[in-house]
């Protein structure tokens, strides 16, 4: 096996893996009166470009904002840009969809925004240097003139965020590689020495300043807490295609200056999204890009993102594929993503009652199980509005694999929806 720069380490030990191996609860209350409501629409018609990767916010106007980004590929194509759209409160019609953000000749990528208590819009997404994702550079641009139909955003601020991850990250590295692969190479009769050269290069690449610094890439939305002293923080939750894990960016000041959290490492854990429970632990939820079986998985911080526990895996199924946690305002925690090991044919949301210790039910927002390799409903944003209704937005591709015609769809239910009977499943 060759493992060859940009391709995913866990998605190698994967493949290796396969060749060697031969009544939900009631403690919180459902809204009252309340008749449960699904629907939906498509942001602009179906394109014969590549349109991915949307992230959603509310406006302080009531209306929504979502942008993705389009092109005619992902990295290696130059002329992916990010673009937006706007929908007004109350209507089903987004506007006609326009540039956000585009640095010509090189691919933007992975947009997220989050409005911040100032009513300002923050954008954060990928430029890629060199076609390869491992050449990533994070940037951020804030606009306070933003909600106006039929307008550009006017962007006051326009920066990168540069990261330095500390002189103890390598040894870091060296440390938790250790004690999430070493089992897997164990218990693989015969290919411990490649597992130790696939190691090696991944240790390699951690005491290399170039490495470490560049390739982090943006995808759910910031978090923003309060620290145990008291300080406003914004978590930028980051990720590596080419180490194959995470880490999260953190500013104290609104953006003037950011710091880097220890590596959270676990078998292929990325594009992780934060929640934090009451007793301020912070929970973050990744995509699984490494070896059976395909779960979620989980790390916690109890010092306000600075140092994480290991991944590992949770109940809930994951393919390798965009996840996004949010808290609703009744408390319940729901995770948004594909509820299956296998495609992304199933778009699911996942209730928890106890601030994701356990996962009880899901709601389909869209199947396609009965058409085998038809419909594609990826890389999900969820947000809660101010009147309480729910929003989904993700990348949605009615066709067979590989055919023409692809949307950002804009879900919106409400939690009487996601608490009704009609269409629930158990999580076993």
């Amino acid at each position: 096996m060759v493992y060859r720069f940009g391709q995913s380490f866990g998605a190698v030990i994967a493949v290796a893996m396969m060749l060697a191996m031969p009544g939900v609860s009631t403690a919180m209350s459902e809204p009252g009166n309340v008749k449960p409501s699904l629907k939906g629409e498509l942001i602009f018609p179906l394109s014969n470009k590549h349109n991915h990767g949307s992230c959603v916010v509310e406006m302080p106007d009531g209306g929504l904002f979502a942008v993705w980004y389009r092109g005619s590929g992902e990295r290696h194509a130059d002329d992916v840009a990010v673009m937006g759209s706007r929908l007004k409160k109350g209507s089903n019609v987004w506007e006609k969809e326009f540039v956000v953000s585009d640095t010509p000749g090189f691919p933007d990528t992975n947009p997220c925004i989050w409005v911040d208590p100032k009513k300002r819009l923050w954008l954060f997404h990928s430029t890629i240097l060199d076609n390869e994702w491992e050449s990533a550079i994070t940037r951020v641009k804030v606009s306070s003139t933003y909600q106006k139909q039929g307008t550009i955003p006017v962007w006051q601020l326009s920066d990168l965020v540069l990261l330095k991850p500390g002189p103890e990250f390598p040894a870091a590295v060296d440390k938790d590689l250790e004690a999430v692969w070493a089992p897997v190479a164990n218990a693989m009769p015969g290919r411990a020495d490649q597992m130790r050269k696939l190691l090696d290069v991944q240790k390699a690449k951690a005491h290399n300043k170039l490495a470490v610094r560049l390739g982090w890439m943006t995808r759910a939305h910031p978090t923003l807490i309060t620290t145990r002293a008291g300080v406003k923080r914004l978590l930028l939750p980051l990720y590596s295609d080419g180490f194959d894990f995470s880490l999260v960016a953190y500013t104290d000041d609104e953006g003037a200056t950011w710091s880097c959290s220890a590596p959270i490492i676990g078998q292929s854990n990325v594009q992780p999204s934060i929640l934090q429970r009451k007793d301020k632990t912070l929970i973050a939820y990744f995509r699984d890009n490494g070896p059976p079986p395909q779960r979620i998985m989980q790390s916690e911080s109890t010092d306000d993102g600075v140092t994480w526990t290991l991944a590992h895996d949770i109940v809930l199924p994951d393919p390798g594929a965009g996840v996004e946690g949010l808290i609703l305002k009744s408390g319940r925690w729901v995770v948004i993503n594909n509820d299956t090991e296998n495609g992304r044919h199933s778009l699911a949301v996942s209730v928890s009652e106890d601030e994701g210790r356990t996962w009880l039910y899901k709601k389909h927002l869209e199947r396609a199980e009965d058409k085998p390799g038809y419909g594609t409903f990826a890389y999900p944003s969820i947000i809660q509005a101010h009147d309480g209704l729910i929003h989904a937005t993700y990348t949605f591709t009615p066709g067979k694999s590989g055919s023409p015609g692809e949307s950002i769809k804009h879900a919106v239910f409400n939690e009487a929806w996601l608490l009704s009977p009609e269409g629930r499943e158990p999580i076993k």
